[in-house]
């Protein structure tokens, strides 16, 4: 089969998104996700509730997926799917019906490491993209994630630092919730924060390893304070609110760029790239734009489509490992807990 023609369908079903893109030859064709409204007025993701809601939507998503690349599923060379880590009922959902599918079609089975997914959207082909060159580092920042990891190639990933307790996107969702915003706050803090100072409030950093996180003790910090400056004045919150969200996100990735810079001075790599769904946040994504002026890195930041959960990262991924010929057994099973080293 000439390389020049290879489709690959991913499947993403670890949390609460259900999502299936086609990839032709590292270019993305269709990139399609059902979100789950439902968990909304409970605050946080509801795992019954998602794997029921990705049972619905599996089906319909993965054919407006091949229908939207205008191909059928006769033309795919391989389905690759969602191995973890997640949540287990989300992620049985996924693997079965990639396994069904590609048993049905006679193709191979690729499965892939959401963490490490999220890393090799970086490799998706688009018209003015720059790959990263190996050895770069990746801040990996998400829900449930927070790492520093090292990339020396496309399979081969060393952790250099990761949080001790909470993960930076938990951060932000429950300052979020400290101050009654509703789920998932983290996108609404960046928002009010851009109205607001910065420096109108501090709050001190954790004292933790050059490279490691932790977010539990600023989580508290926040709850405190906010407690103390509402028994004052119960309008506390309505009348900085703008300023507390600017305060809280100003810390946060002053936290993320010190632990970065230390990555580079201990490893002496340049090459910095962000990956997951934190990545979208605009301070973040300023802060690394600096970088390149005061530093001298060079950044790597994806498009905003490709860093919250999306099938597009696990179609790439998928290719990437169709061309190594790292195929799945049929018996491969989910796993709720997995590494990105895995």
């Amino acid at each position: 089969m000439a390389t020049n023609d290879i489709y690959i369908l991913g499947i993403e079903s670890s949390c609460d998104d259900t999502s299936a893109s086609i990839i032709h030859n590292g270019k993305v064709l269709s990139n399609v996700i059902a979100n789950q409204e439902v968990h909304a007025k409970y605050g946080g993701v509801v795992p019954e509730l998602a794997s029921r809601a990705h049972q619905q939507n599996i089906v319909p998503v993965v054919q407006q997926a091949i229908s939207q690349a205008n191909i059928t599923k006769e033309d795919l060379n391989a389905i690759a799917f969602t191995k973890g880590p997640g949540l287990m009922g989300s992620l049985l959902v996924g693997t079965s019906f990639a396994k069904s599918l590609a048993l049905g079609l006679g193709i191979p089975l690729i499965d892939v490491n959401h963490m490490q997914a999220h890393i090799l959207a970086h490799f998706i082909e688009e018209e003015q993209s720059k790959f990263p060159p190996f050895p770069f580092v990746c801040l990996t920042i998400s829900g449930g994630h927070t790492q520093i990891v090292k990339i020396s190639n496309h399979f081969e990933m060393e952790i250099l630092g990761e949080t001790i307790d909470d993960a930076v996107g938990e951060a932000f969702d429950k300052s979020a919730k400290i101050l009654g915003l509703p789920y998932p706050g983290g996108p609404l803090i960046d928002k009010h924060a851009q109205k607001g100072n910065p420096k109108a409030f501090q709050f001190t950093q954790p004292k933790v390893g050059d490279l490691d996180f932790s977010f539990s003790g600023l989580k508290t910090q926040i709850l405190y304070f906010i407690q103390k400056n509402n028994k004052e004045n119960p309008n506390f919150i309505a009348e900085h609110l703008n300023d507390i969200c600017a305060s809280i996100q100003y810390t946060i990735v002053e936290i993320l760029m010190k632990k970065l810079k230390n990555a580079v001075k201990h490893t002496e790599i340049k090459h910095i790239a962000i990956a997951g769904g934190v990545s979208a946040n605009s301070e973040i994504r300023k802060r690394l734009v600096l970088a390149e002026k005061h530093w001298g890195w060079t950044t790597y930041i994806p498009k905003f489509e490709y860093t919250t959960d999306n099938a597009a990262m696990i179609a790439i991924a998928g290719y990437l490992k169709f061309l190594d010929k790292q195929y799945a057994s049929i018996s491969v099973s989910a796993q709720a807990r997995l590494k990105v080293t895995e």
